[in-house]
């Protein structure tokens, strides 16, 4: 290994490159054991994630998750087929050919990719979500639909995002086709670290070979079924015979296929790079600490792009399983995500007539408050929610949400008809929207963002850490705003104090202090002894510093 690190921004060295038959015999030989918490089964908000290295993702772990994932099934009572899909990353197809297994020897109907390729997590969410309305609507008359009303579909997606070309990860999806909530992960967890503790005897599996060629093992083609259904969620009729010079970047992930296909089927003129699938990630800029990222929102890790920008009027980018997007533009560069979603919701709501005038708007808490005086300009209800998107699938499904989106580039928003498209993020269709904006209104999404400011004002937003014990993040996990005593942040009264999510009442797992011109809102890390402090001001970089210096004072007294 080198000694010579990789340089934010620039591509890695090549010695510094993942050993791909390294990780992949580390995948087959290291077992984990569940007595190290290091090495056992953990869900967090996007599933199972892990190097193989660290013994944190390898087959044991598959063959126990899959399995508990079946045994999970039966005592919901779901007995529809279960869709499959993997990312580009080196571990998904191993994980996916010992998943396949295990549900072919339990019986389970599964749909897997017709050419056996790449599916987007958004292809997936679409294809339960399609499948599940099939069944429901014929529900309504026949007997025969009656008794296949249980017959709900789910699904896996083997990705573990944008993270490191090392890293495997692996995700449920229930019936509703967004991520699982808590209850369902904590389930198919802790059964199946049982199931690794003692000695995966509960697992049933059969060799691949029989798996493919299972009965209840069947093909289905994700690309077309996705591609074709687009036309009801971007309205592509301002782009035809655009002059616009547009850009895509894979970023070698799942939906390189799907992009010529997009291209080609709507008569679209965009180029796209990056077409290559490559394990090693080689051609990614590496990101702020020197790894290899995937992530879309990136300045680093999208340096490339950046670099192209005069090259084109828009470029979007999505990561490794397409859920999240990336939107760079000829006079704005790479957008900020919070921006970009503030873009979006000030388009789609003044440009999709179809839609519900009491149709809402979701956010995260740790999102951008230029969102909330968009919503209150555009006079619709804001949904605000604690960090994860499974708190915006019932309003998607339901409707009463048309714009979902989360700080970190994830998004989601309804078909043209109001109804729902797809309930997981979707990193496809901002890209294709921001393509549409500007054909449609001649200004691309940077120049949007910047009328918003002039309107509602420019906010300065950022994401630091600061130092925590366990027991310190414990107690911030569980404050009660009783429990901060501060009137003032920054020079302004403070006009909310939260530890619960205002949109649902959920609890955030930490802290939300707001003022008329600024926020912080502090979550303790999952994985390091740190907190994290999100903080916005609309006073500019001075105020931000002092919100974020203030914020530890106040998080210091509430934990004392």
């Amino acid at each position: 290994m080198s000694t010579t690190p990789n340089q934010p921004g620039h591509h890695p060295h090549p010695e510094n490159l993942v050993n791909l038959p390294r990780l992949i015999t580390a995948f087959y030989a290291l077992h984990p054991d569940a007595a190290i918490p290091a090495q056992r089964v953990a869900f967090g908000t996007s599933g199972h994630r892990g190097s193989a290295f660290q013994t944190a993702f390898n087959e044991d772990h598959i063959a126990a998750i899959t399995q508990a994932i079946v045994e999970y099934r039966a005592t919901q009572h779901t007995t529809g087929p279960l869709f499959l899909a993997q990312d580009t990353h080196a571990l998904s197809e191993p994980a996916f050919t010992t998943a396949l297994e295990v549900l072919a020897a339990n019986h389970i109907e599964t749909f897997i990719d017709d050419q056996l390729a790449y599916t987007p997590t958004p292809a997936l969410s679409h294809a339960i979500l399609t499948y599940n309305a099939k069944v429901s609507d014929g529900g309504r008359s026949s007997r025969e639909a009656r008794n296949r009303s249980m017959q709900w579909a789910d699904g896996i997606v083997i990705t573990p995002s944008h993270n490191p070309p090392e890293d495997g990860g692996f995700k449920y999806n229930p019936p509703n086709g967004g991520p699982a909530d808590t209850t369902a992960t904590k389930w198919i967890e802790n059964r199946a670290n049982d199931i690794i503790a003692s000695g995966l005897t509960a697992v049933k599996r059969i060799p691949y070979a029989q798996a493919l060629a299972a009965r209840t093992t069947h093909r289905h083609d994700y690309i077309t079924a996705y591609v074709d259904d687009l036309a009801n969620v971007i309205d592509f009729a301002p782009l035809a015979g655009t002059t616009l010079k547009l850009a895509v970047d894979p970023l070698g992930g799942a939906g390189v296929h799907y992009w010529p296909r997009i291209a080609e089927r709507y008569n679209l003129p965009f180029e796209v790079l990056n077409k290559n699938v490559d394990p090693t990630f080689r051609f990614m800029t590496t990101d702020w600490d020197g790894r290899i990222r995937m992530d879309c929102s990136s300045p680093y890790a999208m340096a490339s792009l950046i670099a192209n920008k005069e090259k084109y009027d828009v470029a979007w980018a999505a990561d490794t399983d397409h859920d999240r997007h990336g939107i760079v533009t000829r006079t704005s560069g790479l957008l900020n995500p919070n921006h970009y979603l503030a873009v979006c919701i000030q388009y789609l709501f003044t440009n999709r007539p179809q839609w519900s005038e009491k149709v809402g708007i979701g956010k995260t808490l740790v999102s951008s408050s230029i969102i909330d005086r968009v919503a209150k300009g555009l006079n619709r209800p804001m949904l605000e929610v604690p960090v994860g998107f499974k708190w915006f699938v019932d309003g998607l499904i339901d409707g009463t949400l048309g714009f979902v989106g989360e700080e970190s580039a994830g998004a989601s928003f309804l078909r043209r008809n109001g109804h729902v498209w797809t309930t997981d993020k979707d990193g496809l269709i901002p890209g294709l929207l921001a393509a549409e904006m500007t054909a449609r209104t001649g200004k691309d999404p940077g120049q949007h963002y910047k009328a918003l400011t002039e309107k509602y004002g420019d906010p300065v937003y950022q994401r630091i850490d600061a130092a925590a014990t366990k027991d310190q993040k414990a107690k911030l996990a569980k404050l009660s705003p009783q429990q901060v005593t501060a009137k003032q942040l920054a020079g302004e009264p403070i006009t909310a104090i939260l530890t619960e999510a205002p949109g649902n009442h959920a609890p955030i797992g930490g802290l939300k202090v707001t003022t008329e011109n600024g926020w912080f809102a502090a979550r303790p890390s999952g994985t390091e002894d740190v907190y994290k402090i999100y903080a916005e001001s609309f006073k500019g970089e001075s105020h931000l510093k002092q919100i974020q210096t203030e914020a530890k004072a106040v998080v210091a007294a509430a934990i004392a």
